[in-house]
């Protein structure tokens, strides 16, 4: 602030306070009469309307108000100010709208305004300079004299408008922190002496940083994947586009996911989740397993819609993205749309579905026979359960004719998608452990701290990145803990100790567990025993035989030992009763083909290091895309390590000009055949490409109706239902209420009699009571 007629006076406080405890008194400020006085403030000039302001708010803090910019005049001629008002907070009065009556239900907020006069007018002089020429310093309201509540005052509390303030605010927003909690943070980093900062403030302050970005948000997406594309070379970004501009669908994947992909992308889990962006676009995801057992992203997309084309689209690009390479293995939800999209894009993967989903469908589905048969529930798990399919098939007969089940029945729906979840039809298709969608829901349940239904695009895909980054740190934080220790071994033996040289922390920790029942709990009986092949059956004393374990030893060029559990083709670790035959026969050390590389710590991620599985990827058609990757991304890595030896580039140059020279002598013939075809394809591919103007989608999209937090996709079967009676399962009522009138038997509300064990219930005593069933 700059004055050019006279100082500011300062104004002379003095604290009181009250020693007296019991009485709560804060300090107050006080003061002198003889300062600030309209003859004072009349006549100040002042550089600017803004030092007028800083000066008057001053002012008002010490005498206990607020205040709060009002008119301003403008030249008719020129249209520049030259005449501001500055008012007290409480001037004026709250205007009423016009459906405000007086008889009106709706409820208003208490009156702040009070017709306050206090005001200062400022008016701009020949030389540009602003002189006060109107003060009234009389208010008709009470002052606050007690600092920490003036400074509640709107124009007191200034630290959140900073834009220091506002900027840590949006980092902390970036962060994934909600307005409540960069509260906390703002407020234990603030001068002492500013008040502290809201909630509402926080938000406010958000608010009006997104309002930047609205309209542009989907440009926003679009530069957010340029701008990575900048810096990662195998990032993989695709939009599926209306004609009018409006995106449709969206996919993405770095290019450390496309890595992981070529080393875990064995097994996949996808699923969609819902509610997670302002537009209400399905958000789906492609999730493996590490060599560590965590969950990993191998991909992000947003979708219009959950159509079955809309799914094609997604997997094509999927598997363009990941070199053509199918997943051996893919677990979804039981859905329709998903499951027709797999057969035409992955013919080849073994799909199935999430064994959590049919468990909800059981509770639902099965509960008339539950109900209806006492030994159903028996049956049905026994059925589930079968270990051969020869068993499942017979015990399905046995059940479909005991129980009465029709062929339009849920459960003959899911006897046809038998291959698709039963166990006995799945134990020959590594899964890496997974059974459930549920690698999908940790990484969505991330999302529910930094992402809700009102998030813009441009910060989803922010927010996605956050969750990557999340895991991989996660990631390298075990590959540390890995080579920084050593396992503790349970015992001498050599198949344990080449267990903990090969497996990382975790995968060893579940082979050690399944060592431990093996060398402890386990015995045998010998069924059949030759020179080259050996059965067993293995299980624990306690346990009826008819659960133990048959296991096959085949001693020929090198072991080979089965066991009908299927643990290690699901899973891909060895189980207790092969640990244990192994043990009796005599193995002295682990087979190589029993240690899957993806289990291994040479799985870990590493800076430019590609490894060409030429025999394995290329085929009779020409070289793959993966090699390609490959070859790319180690030229990359050779120039970024000869960058800072001049003679040491010149030579990679001279290699690779010999090199050209020796392809455009190959490729010569070629060249001349397809010249002008391929010269005359091009052009007219160019000329003809649209122009088009990318948009954001006019409003929020039509989904199948889901819940407006960011959640997993819900099958119809976990849809919200009615409540029914949890007595008589009748709709109308929770729990069955029985009226007892005197002697005789016991009646719902439903005219059904009571029964206990099949038997009615009587009633020996005279009561007249409502009961309540117990559930």
């Amino acid at each position: 602030m700059v004055e050019s007629e006279m100082v500011v006076p300062d104004l002379e406080t003095h604290i009181t306070e009250d020693v007296e405890i019991n009485d709560f008194t804060e300090p107050t400020y006080e003061c002198d009469k003889d300062e600030g006085t309209g003859e004072s403030m009349l006549g100040k000039v002042f550089d600017t309307p803004d030092d007028a302001y800083n000066y008057y708010n001053d002012y008002s803090f010490l005498r206990g108000f607020g205040i709060r910019k009002n008119d301003t005049i403008k030249n008719p001629a020129t249209n520049e100010a030259y005449r501001k008002m500055y008012v007290c907070s409480k001037e004026g009065f709250k205007r009423l709208e016009k459906n405000d009556s007086v008889g009106s239900e709706k409820k208003r907020r208490r009156d702040v305004r009070t017709g306050c006069q206090a005001m200062l007018r400022i008016t701009r002089q020949k030389d540009g300079k602003w002189m006060v020429d109107s003060f009234n310093d009389t208010h008709n309201h009470d002052l606050i004299m007690t600092p920490t509540k003036v400074m509640k005052h709107r124009s007191h509390s200034k630290f959140h408008r900073s834009i220091e303030c506002k900027s840590l605010m949006v980092k902390l927003n970036q962060a994934g922190l909600r307005p409540c909690q960069i509260k906390k943070a703002v407020n234990a980093m603030k001068p002492t002496n500013e008040a502290d900062v809201t909630s509402k403030q926080c938000a406010d302050v958000l608010s009006e940083q997104r309002k930047q970005h609205r309209g542009r948000e989907f440009c926003g997406l679009i530069k957010h994947f340029q701008n990575k594309a900048l810096l990662d070379n195998d990032q993989y970004f695709i939009v599926d586009l209306c004609s009018d501009g409006y995106p449709r669908n969206i996919f993405w994947a770095d290019g450390r996911s496309k890595d992981a992909y070529t080393k875990f992308g064995d097994v996949v889990v996808f699923d969609v989740t819902y509610m997670t962006n302002k537009f209400k676009f399905p958000f789906a995801t492609f999730v493996g397993v590490n060599h560590h057992g965590q969950s990993i992203l191998f991909g992000g997309a947003l979708l219009e819609n959950e159509k079955e084309e809309t799914f094609e689209w997604l997997f094509e690009h999927f598997l363009k993205c990941m070199f053509s390479k199918y997943p051996n293995s893919i677990i979804t939800d039981q859905d329709k749309a998903i499951s027709n999209a797999i057969k035409k894009v992955f013919p080849n993967s073994r799909h199935r579905f999430c064994t959590w989903h049919i468990k909800k469908h059981e509770l639902e589905h099965l509960r008339t026979y539950v109900t209806s048969y006492i030994d159903f529930q028996e049956s049905y798990r026994k059925w589930v359960k079968s270990d051969t399919i020869e068993e499942f098939e017979a015990t399905w007969d046995v059940i479909r004719g005991k129980y009465k089940v029709e062929n339009t029945s849920w459960l003959s729906d899911m006897y046809t998608q038998r291959t698709h979840w039963v166990t006995v039809f799945l134990k020959d298709t590594f899964w890496a452990g997974m059974t459930t969608s549920g690698r999908s829901e940790s990484i969505h349940a991330f999302f529910d701290g930094f992402v809700n239904s009102r998030t813009m695009l441009n910060e989803f895909v922010i927010q996605y990145d956050k969750a990557v980054e999340s895991r991989r740190a996660s990631e390298e934080d075990e590959d540390f803990k890995t080579m920084n220790s050593r396992p503790v071994l349970s015992s001498v033996h050599p198949i344990e100790a080449r267990a903990g040289e090969c497996y990382t922390r975790k995968v060893f920790d579940t082979f050690q567990k399944e060592w431990k029942e093996a060398t402890s709990n386990l015995t045998h009986e010998t069924l059949t025993k030759s020179a080259d092949e050996s059965k067993y059956r293995v299980g624990q004393l306690n346990i009826d035989k008819k659960y133990w374990r048959i296991v096959t030893f085949r001693s020929w060029n090198q072991v080979i030992v089965t066991c009908s559990c299927a643990k290690f083709e699901t899973d891909g670790i060895l189980c207790k009763h092969t640990l244990y035959v192994m043990k009796k026969r005599h193995v002295e050390t682990l087979p190589n083909h029993y240690i899957l590389p993806r289990w291994t710590l040479n799985s870990r991620y590493k800076v430019g290091n590609r490894s060409i599985g030429l025999g394995e990827m290329n085929n009779e058609n020409g070289v793959s895309a993966f090699t390609i990757w490959c070859v790319r991304s180690n030229f990359t890595k050779l120039i970024e390590q000869a960058r800072d030896s001049p003679s040491e580039i010149q030579k990679i140059n001279t290699l690779l000009l010999s090199l050209l020279n020796d392809q455009a002598i190959r490729k010569q013939p070629i060249a001349l055949q397809n010249a002008s075809q391929v010269s005359s394809t091009v052009i007219s591919q160019v000329d003809m490409m649209p122009q088009i103007s990318v948009r954001d989608p006019l409003g929020p999209i039509n989904t199948k109706g889901r819940p407006g937090v960011a959640s997993r996709i819900k099958s119809s079967l976990e849809a919200p239902k009615k409540r029914t009676c949890s007595y008589c399962q009748r709709l109308g009522h929770y729990t069955c209420w029985v009226l007892i009138c005197g002697l005789g038997f016991l009646y719902t509300q439903g005219g059904e009699s009571l029964e206990l064990n099949g038997k009615p219930i009587y009633i020996i005593s005279m009561l007249k009571a409502r009961v309540k069933l117990p559930r």
